[in-house]
């Protein structure tokens, strides 16, 4: 099964939106929740090493 980080990253973010209060414990869990999601984003979006495939040369050109 795969991850789905845009669903995830949703979740992440309006967590974030419920902690809004001033206090020490939320602006720790904020900050938290914060390194989560831009782990989330870079997961998202990295893509998987291609395999590179080399162009056959054509021996006796120049």
């Amino acid at each position: 099964m795969k991850s789905d980080f845009a669903a995830a990253h949703l979740h992440l973010e309006r967590a974030c939106h419920y902690l809004r209060g001033d206090d020490e414990t939320s602006s720790e869990v904020r900050a938290a929740l914060d390194l989560l999601i831009e782990a989330i984003v870079a997961a998202q979006y990295t893509r998987p090493a291609a395999d590179v495939v080399e162009f056959p040369r054509s021996v006796g050109l120049r």
